[in-house]
């Protein structure tokens, strides 16, 4: 990257999401102002005999139909890609491009899409009729499986991690860069990054990025119960997702999606877009250790969270507020306190943290991309959201975690994190306008 594209900005002109808050920014971020949850007893299947039966469902009622989206091409005919999570997507990023004031029509054709998804898991049905194809012996009768005609194809297409990016490049006519990022809790966040980086290397002035997920079936879900990390004992679902909290003791699966607009900042500019916040700073990592466990001592999200103030040029002083990972997890919680305390040192004690998670729940692909979103809402409305169900300190998190009401503060710098299950992770900078 020559020195004329490092100085390039990265400014954010549009952005949408759809949580278990609300169907669009404004209703998650306003819900989320009152501290309430989102997280319900699980209806998308039967959760009997399970140790968890809490999640956080985006509401049925709110189904985008992408027939509905302003595109110029025949939506029809990728109807059948469309999963619920991608639909999620579509419907975060129509929301984006018209608060941007773009469209499929106005996007410039190099504009390119970045987005955090992990494909669609099976259902349960569609594994048992496989099933009955196989003889238990390492042998299939593909010619029945041909013959029954019971299995679309294209379910094949809806599992891949790069279909989301795919459907919003045809859906809303971005010819540039397309990137399909897995990298778990920390694939929006990334997402978000790696798209700032395309721009600044010149490739590109528009990107669309984010990341959405809807793990919440059967297959998706089963996994986190064996090893143990979803939350197993809670008063109400309401009160499950209680991050930094001394009773905390597992996270809360959740759906949704969130998306930005990201403009280089002459041209947004240039066209009178409304600049919302620039995104100042990019970091990313691995822990290099366990597959199932964060490094005992953070080093991996400490990694993180240095490079992203170094790209912003900022320094542990200048960052006002911390939008935490925070899952409620016994782990994650405290490693990344232990984190938060090697970068910011003396300061730890002073900036404001808090966790979105504790109303709307682990969204997963989409979480980096939904905080980065509401941090953004919060520059702009001088607000603080809190970290509800904080009821009992715990001496392992002994930051302020801003518990249980929203802060009125103003605040121009915001460091999001994002920590993936496997080691990944990712921190923004995120700056007011100037």
């Amino acid at each position: 990257m020559n020195t004329e594209h490092k100085k390039r900005r990265i400014v954010v002109t549009g952005y949408g999401m759809i949580t278990p808050l609300g169907v669009t920014a404004n209703e998650t971020f306003e819900n989320a102002l009152q501290g309430r949850s989102g997280i319900r007893e699980i209806t998308n299947f039967d959760t009997r005999g399970l140790p968890c039966t809490v999640g956080g469902e985006v509401n049925g009622s709110w189904n985008v139909n992408i027939k509905d989206i302003n595109s110029e091409i025949d939506v029809k005919r990728l109807e059948k890609y469309v999963t619920r999570g991608s639909r999620f997507m579509i419907g975060a990023t129509d929301e984006a491009l018209k608060r941007a004031k773009l469209s499929a029509k106005t996007i410039p054709e190099s504009a390119g899409v970045a987005l955090g998804f992990h494909g669609e898991n099976p259902v349960v049905s569609d594994m048992v009729f496989l099933h009955r194809f196989y003889d238990g012996k390492g042998g299939w009768d593909i010619e029945g499986l041909r013959n029954k005609g019971g299995y679309s194809y294209f379910n094949f297409f809806r599992r891949k991690s790069d279909v989301g990016s795919t459907l919003l490049s045809a859906l809303f006519n971005c010819k540039g860069p397309n990137l399909a990022i897995a990298s778990a809790c920390a694939a929006g966040s990334q997402a978000i990054g790696e798209a700032c980086a395309i721009i600044k290397s010149g490739a590109t002035d528009v990107m669309i990025a984010g990341g959405c997920e809807s793990s919440l079936n059967f297959t998706g879900f089963i996994g986190f119960v064996l090893i143990k990390a979803l939350v197993e004992k809670y008063s109400s679902p309401e009160k499950a997702s209680r991050p930094f909290d001394r009773k905390r003791n597992g996270f809360v699966m959740s759906e949704g999606a969130g998306a930005v607009i990201l403009e280089e900042l002459s041209h947004a500019k240039k066209r009178g877009a409304d600049i919302y916040a620039e995104i100042k700073g990019f970091g990313s990592s691995a822990d290099a250790y366990r597959i199932t466990d964060m490094h005992p001592k953070g080093e991996g999200a400490v990694i993180a969270m240095r490079a992203a103030l170094e790209d912003a040029s900022l320094t542990p002083a200048d960052i006002e507020y911390i939008n935490a990972h925070g899952t409620s997890t016994l782990q994650n919680d405290a490693t990344e306190t232990v984190a938060i305390k090697e970068v910011f040192g003396s300061l730890a004690d002073s900036v404001l943290i808090s966790s979105n998670k504790s109303m709307l729940g682990h969204t997963i692909a989409a979480a980096g991309a939904i905080e980065c979103v509401l941090s953004i809402m919060g520059i702009n409305s001088s607000t603080i959201l809190p970290t509800i169900n904080y009821e009992f300190p715990d001496p392992k998190c002994n930051l302020n975690y801003v518990p249980n009401t929203a802060l009125e503060r103003q605040h121009s710098y915001v460091l999001s994190n994002s920590f993936g299950f496997g080691g990944q992770n990712a921190s923004l900078c995120i700056g007011a306008t100037d």
